[in-house]
């Protein structure tokens, strides 16, 4: 979790310079001179930051890529980062499912059984031989222990065999569409050198790098795997660094870091010798809307829990919000004009990329209006039944982008005649309060359970993060369940947009953005914008799925 970070005046520790936004991994300019001091004793040229050579990059991604281990088996880089270790499948820049280790595949009509052909004369790097062993010990491992592994569902999973040394062979329980995005997420250890203590923090991998070393909250320094099935880099060194975000920018602006991650609050500012790099993402912003009104309900576990909100209860409360305030508005004011305006998920093949129009104030007031809802006194607030069209919204884990997206949404709302109160709150007292006050989320991944997370009705008060608006929609519900028990992909996508679908009009979540990650990059450093997948939810740190291509021009 994220501390909330005060803007600074970046031209207190740096000289400006010319900097231009481009699309992600463009690059632009040329050698700089000039230092955060202003002296001109330090070049940034192709060589990288100051002092090192040619096949040497420092970066700070954010601090999200530093779990508490490097191990593949306890869900580790389960969200596109195949550098280190590689998964049976990954994902390609069209944001579609392409072979890693594996070299084919193929799906039973009945969904319940999948054959991967595995890629031949592939080495991890410590020299031993990738086979059909090495995957069966992986999956059978994180299904024994699936505790330890929170990121990497193989509850579905009934067994796992070796055909031969390389064909390997899954059978479900149940047909599970979601399988075949597991097997995009886990990555494979060796069987022969796994050990669960030493792979925490130096791993061994099929990958383009290896780990030289790894401390926790510090750095993470990775070296070329020369014998890497997909070629060696040409980068020799990365050194990821753990950092604060403005320590980041000040250390790229004395010419330290090579790429430095920054939020939208800093896309404005100019480094000398470095371009301001913009990635598309799938990443999406949200507030969750209770849908219920308040009461008290039993969780899974039999405890009370306080759920609903006598506001965000009204559809016509939720429906003047989705079309009334202006997207594009609240992005210029909330993130400096970083990101674009989005009413669902986008950039997926599962996504609905729903396009209505917004802003539409007046159509807003009369869907106020319509049900009841009227300025009684005058103070530019609707009431109804004697209650202020009012209530709080929480930017969690002091995330200062969440909190400026809040701020900017609330003064849209004013508009329509609706007032939010912005609570900045910690994690940990937001998740005591997620099904009664609406807060700002962040989603976005490939795998496309999280419908199922955010939309079944049947995941209502299981777990802290599921359902937390409390939907119910037996549309929804039956195009989830169609879903998740389709024996193809092309019938599971057609299953999730329904489901999808028959939610929009109850606009149980208020959709605001699809952000964009951004980057200050050194201008002469090539991060490969070809190769590039479309950047999940991760805080900075999905700039890292395509390290094995970057280069110096």
């Amino acid at each position: 979790m994220k501390k909330k970070i005060i803007p600074i005046t970046l031209s207190a520790v740096m000289m400006a310079g010319t900097i231009g936004l481009v699309g992600c991994g463009g690059g632009g300019g040329g050698e700089s001179t000039t230092t955060a001091s202003g002296s001109s004793d330090t070049t940034t040229t192709a060589s990288g930051g100051s002092g090192k050579s040619s096949g040497e990059v420092t970066a700070f991604v954010g601090t999200s890529i530093f779990d508490s281990s490097l191990d593949p088996i306890k869900g580790s880089m389960s969200y596109g980062y195949p550098f280190i270790c590689n998964a049976l499948l990954k994902v390609d820049p069209k944001s579609e499912y392409v072979g890693d280790l594996a070299d084919s595949w193929e799906i039973a009509a009945d969904g319940l059984t999948y054959t991967f052909k595995l890629k031949k004369d592939i080495k991890f790097s410590d020299g031993s031989d990738f086979t059909a062993e090495d995957v069966v010990f992986t999956y059978q491992t994180v299904k024994d222990n699936q505790a330890n592994n929170e990121n990497v569902d193989l509850t579905h999973l009934k067994g796992v065999k070796a055909v031969d040394d390389y064909t390997v062979e899954f059978t479900l329980d149940e047909a599970y569409s979601p399988f075949f995005d597991t097997v995009a997420m886990l990555q494979i250890v060796p069987s022969d050198a796994y050990d669960s203590t030493t792979f925490d923090t130096k791993p061994i991998g099929t990958g383009a790098f290896k780990v030289a070393e790894y401390t926790t909250n510090q750095q993470m320094i990775l070296e070329t795997n020369k014998d890497c099935f997909s070629g060696a880099p040409s980068i020799d060194k990365i050194t990821l660094v753990y950092m604060d975000q403005d320590a980041a920018i000040a250390a790229a602006g004395s010419g330290q870091l090579d790429i430095v991650m920054v939020s939208p609050s800093y896309s404005k500012e100019n480094i000398e010798g470095m371009t301001l790099t913009s990635c598309k993402t799938m990443d999406v912003r949200q507030v969750s809307l209770p849908v219920l009104e308040e009461q008290e309900m039993k969780d899974a576990s039999g405890n009370a829990r306080k759920v609903g909100n006598n506001i965000t209860s009204d559809p016509a409360v939720r429906k003047a919000l989705a079309i009334g305030v202006n997207r594009q508005t609240i992005i210029d004011n909330g993130l400096n004009g970083v990101g674009k305006p989005a009413e669902s998920f986008v950039n997926l093949t599962w996504s609905l990329d729903e396009n209505y129009p917004d802003g539409q104030t007046d159509e807003a007031k009369k869907v106020l209006e319509d049900a009841g809802w009227k300025d009684s006194d005058g103070d530019g607030i609707v009431e109804k039944d004697g209650k202020a069209c009012e209530f709080d919204v929480i930017a969690p884990g002091n995330d200062m982008d969440r909190y400026n997206l809040a701020m900017a949404l609330a003064e849209e709302a004013k508009n329509i005649g609706i007032k939010i109160n912005v609570k900045n709150l910690s994690w940990d007292e937001a998740g005591a309060l997620t099904n009664t006050t609406p807060i700002v989320w962040g989603w976005g991944q490939y795998n496309p359970i999280v419908i199922d997370s955010l939309l079944d009705s049947e995941m209502f008060l299981q777990g802290e993060y599921d359902n937390v608006v409390g939907y119910k929609n037996d549309k929804t519900d039956a195009g989830i369940q169609a879903a998740l028990k389709a024996t193809s992909n092309a019938d599971a996508v057609k299953n999730w947009k329904e489901a999808q679908q028959a939610a929009v009009e109850d606009y149980p979540y208020l959709y605001l953005v699809n952000i964009e990650h951004c980057y200050f990059v050194n201008s002469n450093l090539d991060i490969s914008e070809s190769t590039q997948i479309m950047h999940p939810h991760g805080h900075g740190a999905p700039i890292v799925c395509n390290i094995a291509d970057w280069s110096w021009k």
